[in-house]
């Protein structure tokens, strides 16, 4: 990509953001609305890599910017929720480079298990956010947010929205910049034991810094922070962050428009003062009222959207409904088609199988959850990555036995090693009486997400061969007591007769049910094959005698 003007989607500007900061590590976990961040910036030519889950693509990333190097961490907005641990107590260390963590919420959940609204972490965690709302902002707050992120040495999260994401504006790079040129001195270990080993006799004094920068930035947000005025009337007044913002200037292009590009924390004096000038304020912001109950509580006086609207992603007829008072029934979209297993998946075989044993099914994340829908409706349970495991076993450990022996959990491969092997873990530590069975659906590739790389593929996230996960292995050497590989190429009929004695047995079993997804299939085949190229015109080694 030149630093000619482009047209990029959100996910595409942070990309090429992350190159002209000289970011010199991307790591994550692909989920949408996020997923395309990292491919583009590998493709742009950066170092990206996707890692077993969030938790792990945040602790790779906290040790690149303690050894100096910019990091960019992405992820989707329930991978949060993975990566918390590690973010809460990063706020209390001292970065040396810069460390931004990508936030991608999925209002109106087009592919989600919730639309949980992430700006509550940056309070949470104590630690400084960004929103923009269009491409260039995308582009021009990431460059900031490793600023910001260096002159206090903090991690800094950067929230986007599914529109965001996906819509592309014009974005002018900014000048000056070489893509993919270091920024800052090359990597390098400086011992700081208390900075960065948190035992309470460090931690404790660096909670008082943490609140003390958190000040600071706050004062900064106020004076010069990425906070924009669009003049109009002073008879109505907007206050808008992300997406929201660009709503607001097409549903009232005559008010005056204050827009927050650092949503925490808050420039509370700006947004005083520019509501003292007004005679009615209206906060508009997706998913929960963060910001509205934010100014009720310092005090100014503004009305957040009803309750009515805190549901789905906010479009211009919705924030014009919500400046009139609208709270009649909205009209009803017009239906879809439903998503379905393709055909020719072999995940079809296996709901089929559970379906007709009548099994009490533990499902997970995955484009295998569609097999909760007609015609196999074959999945009593989804809750997160990981969860069929667990829940499956606490089905076991409390049913009466005749329903006990019918609970089977049902995961993906990706999701297997996303979130899988510990529950696997607790199968083996606290059996049930009953046993259990689990079934890794192993399609060859993060399916639901676009058909991403994974530790199971021995693929990297630029398809080049690395070390593979074999689940058979791990199973085994954890100890679960039986073991199987279905092929789908096996005779019809393996798979059920295998799960009738299996669910009979009082022991852990995992069955590995292994056919490439039909969409990867050609390009799994493509990239083995150049491995084997490779492999093949590769000078052999020389051995001395």
């Amino acid at each position: 990509m030149s630093d000619s003007p482009q047209l990029l989607s959100g996910d595409e500007a942070i990309a090429l953001a992350a190159l002209h900061a000289g970011v010199r590590l991307g790591t994550g976990y692909p989920g949408t609305p996020s997923t395309e961040i990292l491919e583009t910036f590998d493709r742009l030519g950066g170092r990206a890599q996707w890692s077993p889950n969030e938790k792990v693509a945040l602790e790779v990333g906290l040790g690149a910017a303690f050894g100096g190097a910019r990091t960019l961490v992405t992820m989707k907005h329930v991978g949060l929720n993975v990566a918390a641990d590690p973010l809460f107590t990063a706020a209390y260390t001292d970065l040396v480079a810069g460390l931004v963590v990508v936030s991608a919420d999925d209002p109106g959940m087009a592919s989600s298990q919730n639309e949980q609204d992430n700006r509550h972490y940056a309070r949470a965690a104590a630690v400084p956010m960004l929103e923009p709302m269009d491409s260039q902002e995308a582009y021009d707050f990431t460059l900031l947010a490793f600023e910001v992120s260096e002159r206090w040495h903090l991690p800094v999260l950067l929230r986007i929205t599914t529109r965001v994401c996906h819509a592309k504006t014009v974005v002018r790079p900014q000048n000056g910049f070489q893509a993919g040129s270091p920024v800052g001195p090359e990597p390098g270990f400086r011992r700081d034991i208390p900075a960065r080993v948190m035992i309470p006799a460090y931690a404790k004094p660096a909670h008082r810094r943490l609140r003390q920068k958190l000040a600071e930035i706050a004062a900064w947000n106020d004076a010069e922070g990425p906070n924009r005025i669009f003049a109009g009337g002073s008879e109505l007044c907007l206050i808008a962050t992300g997406i929201a913002a660009m709503h607001a200037r097409e549903a009232a292009p005559q008010a005056s428009l204050l827009t927050i590009g650092m949503t925490y924390p808050l420039p509370l004096e700006t947004i005083r003062t520019f509501a003292e000038c007004c005679e009615r304020v209206v906060v508009l912001e997706e998913g929960d009222p963060v910001l509205a109950d934010a100014l009720k509580a310092a005090g100014i006086a503004a009305e957040g959207k009803p309750e009515h609207y805190r549901y789905g992603e906010l479009n211009v007829a919705r924030v014009r409904r919500i400046l009139a008072g609208d709270l009649s029934p909205e009209p009803v979209p017009p239906k879809g088609k439903p998503p379905e297993l393709c055909q020719g998946c072999s995940h079809r075989g296996v709901f089929e199988v559970l379906r007709d044993l009548n099994c009490i099914v533990a499902g997970d994340i995955g484009c295998y959850t569609l097999g909760v829908l007609p015609p196999f409706q074959a999945m009593d349970t989804c809750v997160c990555m990981g969860a069929s495991i667990g829940v499956g076993l606490g089905l076991r450990h409390v049913l009466p036995e005749a329903e006990a022996r019918r609970v089977v959990s049902v995961i993906g491969d990706s999701t297997f090693v996303h979130s899988g092997i510990t529950g696997l873990a607790e199968m083996v530590y606290n059996p049930p009486a009953t046993g259990h069975v689990v079934l890794i659906l192993d399609n060859g590739t993060t399916a639901m997400t676009g058909q991403q790389e994974h530790p199971g593929t021995g693929r990297t996230l630029s398809h080049d061969p690395t070390g593979r996960i074999h689940f058979e292995d791990l199973a085994r050497a954890m100890g679960v007591q039986n073991v199987h590989l279905v092929d789908f190429q096996a005779a019809e009929g393996t798979l059920a007769t295998l799960l009738k004695d299996l669910l009979a047995k009082s022991e852990t079993s995992l069955v590995v049910t292994r056919q490439p997804c039909v969409l990867a299939a050609p390009k799994i085949r493509f990239y083995e094959k150049a491995a084997a190229d490779r492999s093949a015109t590769a000078p052999a080694a020389v051995v001395d005698d």
